[in-house]
Order: structure tokens, then C-alpha cells, then sequence
């Protein structure tokens, strides 16, 4: 691949969420010119499920540039159209459609990706939650060389981030948001230097980040504490992990483990509530509930909760296991 000069390049962007949003908005602030913004389709969302223009698609309008949004790329109309912008480079920040070779061939610098996650680690659609899942220590923002491969491509540069004891999603997310624009400047601006000292990544230490579904959330209390923490941790604020009490689900905002196991207790048993939180026994460990919400009700500590519903939380009463799990 030619390499260009670090010159005002002209600058194709692909990108949908609010993570993508603050990688545009650098970029606009910038010396390249954009030449068009490309963006998933306006869909419904909400309860109300109101028709929404992506985040991208709103700061793009901002800031006036074109804005395309294609249900596909692996169209020939689609494929001619990207053409014409003349692009050096297409920028790709979590756009959430495939580009096929076509479209990776056709800028002239080709099209560098913002993965959040030190590849190879994590691969593929969810690698800020299933790090936290996994109980990293470390992550961070890796920009790669896009080719026909999942998060394959030669690695450009990155830079790490530490995950707390009690980072969730939302928290790591906010950070690797603020890493990695710099860094896709940074690129931008010697970008024949780093793609000419691009890296491989090394197959065997890959993993893949499965998408987020909804059904893993319910709290299998057969795990251990330590495993329920990272869970909770890595599903806030989506989907919010629950368990079943009373037939209710509770969603479990935050919660904290311990090491030390019950004697003679099954898991999801409450042993105890107070204003610590709501201690349940798991496989291994106890896991004390500290932020919660009910059904139809605002998430909130246990020790506000607990005055008015004292009685659901006793010592002694049991969150129902996951049907997959219950008899074994």
C-alpha cells in the first residue's frame, strides 16, 4: 500500500454510537477535511420507539457535512458512490457494518479502524464488556489496518487503560472514549510512519467478544462472587444484570463480593440485609447487593430500599436459579 505525506488528507469517517461521535468531533476540529460522514440508518428506539438519528449523524448535521447512510455497502451503487468522495482514508469508529474488499481497496491509504480493546485480546462486537467479564486488569484502544478479516488487520498503534476493581461498562467506556481520539490524530498525522512499522497480531491470543444479549443478565448464583461481580460490573448499564425474587426480576446496579463461602447454603439465598447491602450466597463466595432497582421502580441503595421492603429481602428468602441451571 502507498503511503502519503502527513498532509491535510481528505477523510471519509464511518461511525454510529456516541463512542464513534467523539472520534468525529476531533476529527473535525482538525486540519483534514471531511469529506463525507457515513452512518447506520435512523431506527426506533426507546419505549416510545421514536425514530433517532445516530449520534454521528447529529454532529455530522452540526457541523454540516454529508451524511450517508447506506443499509449496505455491498451494493455497486453504494460501492460508486463511496468512490466519488476521492477519500485518502476512511476512518471507521464501531459503524456496525461490514466492508467488503471492494470498499477497503478504494481509498487510497485504505481504512483504519478504532477498536477498543488491545488486540488480539478481544475481537468483535463487545470487547469493552467482555473484558470487564473476563476480569482484565488492562485494555485500551488499538487503531489497526483494516483487511477482510474480524479485527484482523495490522496494528497501527494503541495505548492502554487500567480496569478498576469497580469500573463498570459505562465507566470504561467514557475513558476509552477520551483515549482514543488523540491517538487517531496522532496516526493521522504520520501515517506513513505507522504503516510502515504496522504490527501482526498474533492469532492464537484472540478471542472473540460476543454481542451483548439480553438472557445473559439473569445472575446464575451457582457462579462464584468474584465472577458475579466482574458480570455486573461489565453488564452496567446494558442490560443490567438480575435476579428473580418473588417472581419480580431486581436489577442489580452495583454489588461488591466476598471471599469467604456459607456453610450449608444454597446459592441466591439472602443471609442477611442491612445497611451494607444484601448479602446472597453464591457457588463460592457472597456477593452483597448495595444498588438495586424493582420493576417499575428508580435504581437505588440497598439502604434506602430496605426500609420499604424489609420483608422481600429477609434472611432466608431465595432468588430462583435460571431454568438452564435449576436442577443442576
Amino acid at each position: 500500500m502507498k503511503a502519503m505525506s502527513a498532509s491535510p488528507m481528505r477523510i471519509l469517517f464511518a461511525g454510529t454510537p456516541d463512542f464513534a461521535a467523539s472520534h468525529l468531533e476531533r476529527l473535525i476540529a482538525g486540519e483534514h477535511h471531511i469529506v463525507a460522514v457515513y452512518t447506520q440508518p435512523d431506527r426506533p428506539a426507546g419505549r416510545g420507539r421514536k425514530i433517532n438519528a445516530s449520534p454521528v449523524k447529529q454532529m455530522a448535521a452540526l457541523a454540516g457535512l454529508t451524511v450517508c447512510q447506506p443499509a449496505s455497502l455491498k451494493t455497486e451503487e453504494a460501492q460508486q458512490q463511496l468512490a466519488a468522495f476521492n477519500a485518502d482514508v476512511m476512518v471507521v469508529v464501531a459503524y456496525g457494518l461490514i466492508l467488503p474488499q471492494a470498499v477497503l481497496d478504494t481509498p487510497r491509504l485504505g481504512c483504519l479502524n478504532v477498536h477498543a480493546s488491545l488486540l488480539p485480546r478481544w475481537r468483535g462486537a463487545a470487547p469493552i464488556q467482555r473484558a470487564i467479564e473476563a476480569g482484565d486488569a488492562t485494555t485500551g484502544i488499538t487503531i489497526m489496518q483494516m483487511n477482510a478479516g474480524l479485527d484482523t488487520g495490522e496494528m497501527l498503534a494503541c495505548v492502554s487503560c487500567p480496569i478498576g476493581s469497580r469500573t463498570t461498562a459505562g465507566n470504561l467506556h467514557d475513558e476509552l472514549a477520551l483515549l482514543g481520539p488523540p491517538l487517531l490524530s496522532d496516526v493521522l498525522g504520520a501515517i506513513e510512519h505507522h504503516q510502515q512499522h504496522s504490527r501482526p497480531q498474533d492469532d492464537e491470543l484472540a478471542n472473540y467478544a460476543h454481542k451483548i444479549l439480553k438472557p445473559e443478565a439473569q445472575i446464575d448464583w451457582k457462579d462464584s462472587a468474584l465472577v458475579l461481580d466482574y458480570k455486573v460490573r461489565a453488564f452496567n448499564p446494558f442490560p443490567v444484570c438480575y435476579g428473580v425474587l418473588d417472581g419480580q426480576r431486581v436489577k442489580i446496579w452495583q454489588a461488591s463480593p466476598i471471599g469467604r463461602t456459607a456453610a450449608a447454603q444454597v446459592p441466591g439465598t439472602i443471609l442477611r440485609a442491612d445497611k451494607k447491602g444484601i448479602t446472597v450466597s453464591c457457588g463460592n463466595g457472597e456477593l452483597v447487593i448495595e444498588v438495586l432497582q424493582l420493576e417499575g421502580k428508580k435504581p437505588l441503595e440497598a439502604s434506602q430500599l430496605l426500609s420499604a421492603y424489609h420483608a422481600l429481602f429477609a434472611a432466608g428468602k431465595r432468588f430462583t436459579l435460571p431454568v438452564a441451571s435449576a436442577n443442576t
